[in-house]
């Protein structure tokens, strides 16, 4: 049968079309099985305070397999737990701690010796009992940041705790607020000095894509700006703060119900970011618990393909 020369071109199109999207699917959907999401526990933070093992439980039972601890001190998670009987009570539900918080504070570094005080070491042991893969600081102290050679001091400190870390086959991590974004020193913001003066692959960096919004920080900016640096991510949305007067303009929400587009954020940085851990958070609540808004979020994130 004669074919036309429009017809056949045509036909071959759409068959190379076809086959592209195909194949991108199929990328796509291989990254995806190399990637985890989790829950930052501080988005159930009083249930997990009045009883952990319950709310973990419940979490288990939503789905969740990974979590990531917002509570370490005295070498106790969640006041009470020893590492090894926290990494117990997390296996016991079949659950994962890949990530934790734990803020790095001018009490951790022991300046005249140049080296970590003890309070740190212990952090770093107990993380890799719990079966860590990152210790992650959500904080700077503001006496870290005074200026550029403070700057360049302090993430000396990140490198060498990302050092400690390695020992014990983890990395150090570092999570942002907004202050990072509102900050100039020389004419760039913070968070710039902290990604230029940290080491890769010592270092991962922690994406908070909510926090920065309200400071004028985007994520597909900072992604297309720096490709490859953002191993975690915590998975937000935001809307305007209902609560009136308040140090943040914006709030977190139900993912996929605010303003930053979440999603578009997310597909980036599955395909350029780097980013193999999504950890969702969220601190309001609008009309919900906070333990069903863990239940929509994570309803949200296996519409996403996760």
């Amino acid at each position: 049968m004669y074919t036309s020369r429009r017809s056949f071109l045509k036909k071959t199109a759409f068959a190379a079309a076809g086959a592209s999207m195909l194949s991108s699917e199929l990328f796509a959907a291989a990254k995806k099985k190399n990637v985890i999401f989790g829950l930052q526990l501080y988005s159930v933070r009083n249930e997990m305070g009045k009883d952990p093992e319950g709310t973990l439980k419940q979490l288990a039972d939503m789905g969740y397999k990974y979590v990531e601890h917002a509570s370490y001190g005295n070498r106790k998670f969640y006041k009470n737990y020893t590492a090894a009987d926290f990494k117990k009570l997390l296996d016991g539900l079949g659950l994962v701690m890949r990530s934790g918080h734990t803020p790095m504070s001018p009490q951790h570094w022991d300046n005249t010796k140049k080296d970590f005080t003890d309070a740190w070491k212990y952090t770093v042991e107990d993380a890799a009992v719990c079966g860590q893969k990152y210790v992650v600081s959500p904080w700077l102290d503001k006496s870290w940041y005074k200026d550029l050679d403070t700057v360049k001091w302090s993430m000396d400190v990140f490198n060498k705790s990302g050092e400690l870390c390695k020992q014990h086959g983890m990395k150090f991590g570092y999570h942002n607020h907004n202050f990072e974004f509102s900050t100039q020193i020389e004419g760039k913001t913070l968070y710039e000095h902290i990604l230029a003066l940290t080491d890769p692959k010592l270092v991962a960096q922690q994406m908070d894509i909510g926090n920065m919004y309200g400071a004028g920080g985007r994520g597909l900016d900072i992604i297309k700006a720096h490709p490859g640096r953002f191993e975690l991510m915590h998975v937000k949305d935001e809307i305007k703060s209902t609560k009136g007067e308040m140090e943040e303009p914006y709030e977190s929400t139900v993912l996929g119900k605010g303003v930053i587009g979440t999603k578009e954020i997310v597909d980036l940085a599955l395909k350029s970011g780097g980013t193999t851990d999504f950890i969702i958070e969220q601190e309001s609540y609008q009309a919900l618990t906070p333990l069903e808004s863990a239940k929509e979020d994570y309803a949200i994130m296996k519409q996403w393909g996760f």
